[in-house]
């Protein structure tokens, strides 16, 4: 086994590395006290031609891999995790339903602005209640010639507020007893649709999180995404790529928050000495440590199995499921180690720790994704 990167993928970290750095970290502060949308970080990441990182050139996109896609949010999420998030989302989940399920023509017509940075990308799937069991979709949409009429409601979606047209799924009829699921591409400034954002969050402040309301909203059938009905396997499919994503972005929120505590514990003085020294929190950063590298190689495990066309179902829950919650414990740990200066502003470590919550629930929660773990290994 080589656990090597490329040379692609090094010019990828060092690239993002330098673009967080310099783009991304210092506003993040006050992108977060304020709630601002850092759109013109993604104005630039579209000049950079990272919009379309992982998919084909001649959808605009750069040709790179998984891995190369994780490399990037976890450099983003090492900064702001707000960046990483909406990155992550632009990326698994609004770009790759069209390029996983779309039409040449659907493609070149919603995919190569997605890639180019002209829009950002967003995916409707949530409801109000249909969240872990996202087949409880309630949303429907009904065949009237030509067109879809699509009437109902979903929450929770990033990005929405700053994308031209989403994929998102409902409810066209019942087959053998069971909701036959279908997905749409859906422009948002189509009449009878709604984008609502008001959400007070605990974390990721400078993210969009909306609220979608769709009141006979008709959609061409040219829009339909893939086959009638083969929308739950798609968001399911969808949902495996995504949860790279949280993965990556998980073990750059924990690989930032180390950062920070361990700096700090080299510079504070207790007692005399520089409170590194002591064992209790040296063993802390030890094991931050060793749990953020262990948690990075799983994600790039997963990313790796997807890029070889193989399955990564299991594997992307479990990079998923163990690097959020090492985000929540080291996060946890890095306020710790500051003390009361951990619990203000100014050390940023608060940040890092709100921001780390969103990672157990976002595209499945910890439970859902051990109740997936268990199916595959046959429970």
């Amino acid at each position: 086994m080589n656990y090597e990167l490329t040379s692609e993928q090094k010019m990828i970290r060092n690239l993002m590395r330098d673009f967080a750095e310099g783009e991304v970290a210092p506003g993040a502060d006050e992108r977060d006290r304020t709630k601002r949308f850092p759109k013109e970080i993604f104005e630039k990441m579209g000049e950079l031609k990272l919009m379309g990182l992982p998919f084909p050139e001649e959808y605009g996109g750069a040709g790179a891999d998984t891995v190369s896609f994780a490399i990037a949010v976890e450099e983003l999420s090492r900064v702001c995790a707000s960046t990483g998030i909406t990155y992550s989302a632009h990326i698994s989940l609004g770009c790759a339903p069209l390029y996983l399920f779309g039409t040449e023509e659907q493609k070149q017509k919603y995919l190569v602005p997605l890639c180019e940075g002209k829009t950002l990308g967003a995916f409707g799937l949530t409801e109000p209640n249909a969240g872990s069991d996202a087949g409880g979709t309630k949303t429907r949409a009904v065949k009237e010639g030509n067109e879809w009429i699509i009437n109902g409601s979903k929450c929770f979606i990033t990005n929405a507020s700053y994308a031209d047209f989403l994929a998102l799924t409902a409810v066209t009829g019942n087959s053998q007893g069971k909701r036959e699921i279908t997905s749409f591409i859906v422009s948002t400034d189509q009449p009878g649709f709604r984008v609502i954002d008001n959400y007070e969050k605990l974390g990721l402040h400078s993210s969009n999180t909306t609220e979608l309301v769709l009141e006979n909203v008709r959609v061409p059938d040219e829009n339909r995404l893939g086959e009638i009905g083969r929308g739950f396997k798609q968001f399911l499919i969808t949902l495996d790529g995504g949860r790279i994503g949280i993965g990556a972005m998980a073990v750059g929120i924990a690989q930032g928050a180390y950062e920070l505590a361990l700096q700090y514990a080299k510079e504070r003085t207790q007692f005399g000495q520089s409170i590194s020294k002591f064992q209790a929190v040296a063993h802390k950063l030890a094991d931050m440590h060793m749990k953020i590298e262990l948690a990075r190689t799983y994600v790039y495990k997963a990313a790796w199995l997807k890029d070889q066309g193989r399955k990564f179902t299991k594997e992307a829950s479990m990079c998923k499921l163990f690097a959020s919650e090492t985000a929540m414990w080291v996060t946890t740990q890095a306020v710790q180690i500051l003390g009361g200066w951990g619990y203000m502003r100014d050390y940023k470590v608060e940040r890092f720790f709100r921001d780390a919550k969103l990672t157990e629930i976002g595209e499945g929660t910890s439970e859902i994704q051990r109740n997936i773990i268990a199916r595959e290994i046959g429970c």
